[in-house]
């Protein structure tokens, strides 16, 4: 196992499974834990990592206030632990690295579209993807290190760096028409959502907006179980 940390509240843990992962872009692992006394609580966490076939994957979590697992996860688990996971799962919000796809994910919900663009850079199919990202303030984002390049447009909705010209503000129809302009057309592509319920539906509106039908839109929400 290997930890290092995305934002101030979020980490990826890397995995080593006993089995080689066979996953797709999008799903997700159940992470369980176990008390002495029996007592388990169990949450589900999006893949970061692209498949490739390996025992290795990556699960990015953010520490939740009052969260049971996000909470041990972060302050208890060290390198060369052992984690009960079960996955993987999820057929609905998947990529198959063959289509093109465009991306919105707000805060966290970045973490399985990462998944997807990370597999369309390994594939040297980067022109299928167009990612727009959501974050709160430079240092909300996550993988800011590895999240830029022609495939990404970054939205600050509060505080923006210096070096971008959009003011901060949420998410618009130009954010999202703009990036699509530079990616594959919308007849041929498929909409990936990612981020909380009020994220989710707003990002499906701005879609509608710019001309997708509704049907090719999928969508993952997130809530604050942690």
């Amino acid at each position: 196992m290997a930890i290092r940390p995305e934002t101030a509240r979020a980490k990826t843990f890397r995995l080593e499974l006993s089995d080689p992962a066979r996953y797709l872009a999008g799903q997700h692992y159940v992470v369980r834990l176990t008390a002495p006394d029996g007592y388990t609580a169990s949450r589900s966490y999006s893949i970061a990592s692209a498949p490739d076939g390996s025992r290795e994957l990556e699960l990015t979590v953010e520490r939740l206030e009052d969260g049971e697992v996000s909470g041990f996860l972060h302050d208890v688990v060290e390198v060369g632990d052992e984690l009960e996971v079960r996955g993987p799962i999820g057929g609905y919000f998947v990529w198959d690295g063959a289509t093109p796809a465009v991306l919105v994910g707000g805060g966290s919900g970045v973490v399985p579209l990462m998944a997807m663009l990370r597999l369309a850079r390994r594939e040297q199919r980067s022109d299928l993807v167009r990612l727009v990202v959501s974050a709160r303030t430079p240092a909300d984002l996550y993988y800011a290190d590895d999240l830029p390049g022609p495939e990404s447009t970054v939205v600050y909705t509060r505080v923006a760096p210096s070096t971008t010209t959009r003011p901060p503000g949420r998410l618009t129809e130009g954010d999202v028409a703009s990036a699509i302009k530079r990616g594959p057309d919308i007849p041929e592509s498929t909409a990936y959502v990612c981020g909380s319920t009020g994220f989710a539906d707003a990002a499906t509106d701005i879609l509608q907006q710019v001309g997708f039908p509704t049907e090719r839109i999928r969508v993952e929400r997130f809530g604050p179980s942690g």
